[in-house]
């Protein structure tokens, strides 16, 4: 999937069409955007070294808070890495085909060496899990986090239904994510691949929101990165495809990417990764083992067997970062249950961590796992252990 793309005049598909860029390159400036008006003023200087990218290519702003990408390579988007003490909700942009020159306005925000955030996933939303996004809320405002992590399975169901329900289900998440008031970040999971299993869904690969495009559709670049109190903070699409089935993987296009994104990044700079399938996982051993059907354990991966529920090129992705930076924390969901491992090595120690879902609790004969989420708080770059949070206690 996604694993080569064109050069010269690149076709991308943008929101249900694809077309063919003009230019073929896009311009524009990243500016403080003082009186938040959205609009660059005379006394609205530029901001400089900001990241700017096309999901491919990675270019900094210059000293006049310039930019320019040519041989555009990427899905339809522009994009910038989010400052640090600076703050938009427009990270990301459509292209234009008639229009080279994108802006991005920002506002100054706070940096601080001190903050909390929040990470939840599985959030499943449909009209029945209504109820669970309000708990969601509820813990928001009582532990005041600067932001919210949510990695993925944001959608009750895309893989196996049709059109007209998938996209409810994601116009109810954009719907309800907004209730909440502070910065809310999204990563997709395996649910959020529209049709994909075309025996179900009764979809067909020509539909033009198939696959990864109904999420960009709604939801913009399915990876990215942004700065935040002295951390660099990276969300990942580790979900793949084959044919019929997803799997955990991180495509050779994203994982350039993410090579160019961190090259810009100082190498002092600590990273915190999040996604939906876990890059390693007890809970392997804890569940049925199968080899067929939708929940199966194994999936090929262009002829080569793998473990479905984890990313087989994990320490590809562990390897990369490494090289320059401090890896201390790399957070996913997926299992619908808290998980906790690391390991070390003479040089590194790396924190593994899987957040339990928001819809429900997993209800077994022997136990039950909570649903919940996880609050991290961080001080003078210190992560501290992670807090539970159970939904469903008061």
């Amino acid at each position: 999937m996604n694993k080569k793309l064109s050069v010269s005049c690149i076709f991308l598909l943008i929101a249900m069409s694809g077309w063919c860029l003009q230019s073929n390159k896009i311009q524009g400036i990243v500016y403080h955007d003082k009186n938040k008006n959205g609009q660059r003023d005379s006394n609205e200087t530029g901001i400089a070294g900001v990241a700017v990218s096309d999901q491919v290519q990675v270019v900094k702003t210059d000293a006049q808070g310039k930019y320019e990408i040519n041989n555009l390579k990427g899905y339809g988007f522009v994009m910038i890495s989010q400052p640090a003490g600076f703050y938009t909700t427009n990270w990301w942009q459509k292209i234009n085909p008639e229009n080279t020159s994108i802006d991005f306005a920002l506002v100054s925000s706070e940096n601080p060496t001190s903050f909390s955030f929040i990470h939840a996933s599985d959030t499943h939303i449909s009209e029945k899990s209504l109820d669970r996004m309000q708990k969601l809320r509820d813990v928001v405002t009582a532990t005041h986090p600067d932001f919210m992590l949510v990695s993925g399975d944001l959608v009750k169901d895309a893989l196996r239904v049709s059109e007209k329900e998938a996209s409810g289900y994601y116009e109810l998440y954009k719907k309800e994510i907004n209730k909440f008031n502070l910065p809310v970040w999204n990563v997709p999971g395996n649910h959020e691949n529209f049709g994909i299993e075309r025996h179900l869904s009764l979809v067909s690969k020509t539909n033009p929101l198939y696959g990864k495009k109904m999420y960009h559709h709604y939801m913009g670049p399915t990876y990215y990165s942004f700065n935040y109190g002295g951390i660099h903070f990276v969300g990942l699409d580790d979900v793949d495809f084959e044919d019929l089935w997803y799997y955990g993987h991180v495509d050779s296009v994203q994982f350039n990417w993410l090579k160019e994104d961190l090259a810009v990044v100082p190498s002092s700079m600590p990273v915190i990764t999040f996604n939906h399938i876990p890059f390693f996982s007890g809970s392997l051993s804890m569940e049925p083992y199968t080899e067929s059907g939708p929940s199966r354990t194994l999936e090929r991966e262009e002829g080569k067997m793998q473990f479905r529920h984890v990313v087989s090129n994990a320490q590809d992705i562990i390897n990369l970062v490494l090289k320059q930076h401090p890896y201390p924390l790399a957070l996913s969901g997926h299992n619908h249950t808290r998980q906790l491992f690391w390991y070390e090595s003479n040089a590194h120690k790396i924190r593994f961590e899987q957040t339990a879902a928001v819809v429900e609790p997993i209800r077994t004969r022997d136990e039950v796992r909570p649903s919940g989420v996880t609050l991290y708080t961080i001080k003078d770059g210190k992560i501290e252990e992670g807090k539970f949070i159970d939904l469903d206690k008061k």
